[in-house]
């Protein structure tokens, strides 16, 4: 298992964590959940607020509470003995007080701030209680950082610019990724969003993803597998993945700390976690995605690492990743230029072989990436 900061929060998470929801009513969620441990991962996302689900977290967690780290939702209530979104600020309280009592803790590491997939909503959690209440917690060290969980990148990049969250939660996925924001969330897997030939990554999507890494926020993802439809041959792209290769679209996006996989069942687990032990050939999914019916990524890179190895030792993928950061900022942040600089290599050591153009299978132009990176950055 390889372990990556969660941007500014200062904890380190597995990059293989796990989602809830299969955990929910399921006989084998304990053996699940051991087997997760095993295997290194110490991070969990933890919406529902169904008790038994809480009861059994916390009991499992007894006596390793600190080598874990725990994202767990505000604004989630047990109501009628199922799950309910709830923006009443009484309500958010009882729950959080509830959620605690019943996993056996007195804090959590980041606090999320459940569902906000509207600008509008956003506004109402900022000025209307719950924002305050957070931040509230957090000076009293019972939440440690703050987050927000979306799955509208204008909602979410409107509560990543304000300043207030440190980590955001976001479906991020192959063919969500095409598609403009909306507060209708059915479009993200309804087949007339797809019926069109799509290109290339949607760019509110990738200003929200460059924003984050510029700000310093981390993205925890759900919904690598699309709730499993990208697996399929019914996939909105007209072609299954694996789900090697979804966790590695995800965890090459900016940003991305850790993935939640969702698993109801121990066979299901085991698929995610071999991403740890899984050869490249396993893990690459540009070859799947140039054979895409209805999708095409040309002349976009996607920092999927085919262009190396750069005889000049250049790290071509962050280099453009870096460049383009700055690029649509229209100026150079100093933590860019920082990270920037301790590369081992820049782009003044391009030589113009095009040998990572060859390579590409998106049909980057890399070398003009690089020589516009050489002349933004001075070196």
């Amino acid at each position: 298992m390889k372990y990556r900061e969660l941007a500014q929060t200062g904890l380190k998470v597995s990059e293989i964590a796990l989602g809830c929801e299969g955990f929910i009513n399921q006989p084998a969620a304990d053996e699940m959940f051991e087997m997760a441990l095993a295997q290194g991962v110490n991070f969990m996302d933890l919406y529902s607020p169904n008790p038994d689900l809480q009861h059994m977290l916390g009991k499992a967690l007894t006596g390793r509470r600190s080598d874990f780290v725990l994202q767990a939702h505000l604004c989630t209530i047990w109501q009628n003995e199922q799950y309910k979104a709830t923006r009443s600020l009484p309500e958010v309280k009882q729950a959080f007080e509830l959620m605690l009592q019943n996993l056996g803790t007195d804090y959590v590491d980041v606090g999320m701030i459940h569902y906000v997939d509207s600008v509008q909503l956003w506004q109402q959690i900022a000025d209307g209680g719950i924002l305050d209440y957070a931040q509230e917690l957090k000076r009293q060290g019972r939440i440690r950082h703050i987050g927000v969980s979306s799955h509208n990148p204008e909602a979410a990049l409107a509560a990543v610019e304000s300043g207030a969250v440190e980590v955001l939660m976001f479906s991020v996925n192959p063919c969500y990724d095409l598609l403009p924001g909306d507060e209708d969330l059915e479009k993200l897997w309804a087949d007339d969003s797809y019926a069109k030939p799509l290109l290339n990554l949607e760019p509110q999507r990738e200003k929200l993803y460059e924003a984050c890494q510029r700000q310093g926020v981390g993205i925890t993802v759900m919904k690598a597998f699309g709730g499993g439809d990208l697996l399929t041959n019914d996939s909105p792209a007209g072609k299954a993945l694996t789900v090697c290769q979804c966790l590695q679209y995800a965890l090459d996006r900016p940003a991305v700390a850790a993935v939640m996989v969702g698993a109801h069942s121990v066979a299901e687990l085991a698929d995610s976690l071999h991403y740890c032990e899984a050869m490249a050939a396993e893990r690459d999914y540009a070859a799947a995605f140039v054979q895409f019916p209805r999708i095409s990524w040309q002349g976009h890179c996607m920092y999927c690492g085919h262009c190396a190895p750069c005889p000049q030792g250049i790290d071509i993928a962050a280099v453009t990743k870096f460049f383009n950061l700055a690029k649509v900022q229209g100026e150079i942040p100093e933590t860019v230029r920082e990270h920037y600089a301790a590369l081992p290599v820049t782009a003044q050591s391009c030589i113009g072989c095009g040998a990572c153009v060859q390579r590409c299978p998106f049909m980057v132009d890399a070398p003009s990436n690089i020589q516009a990176a050489c002349d933004l950055f001075g070196f």
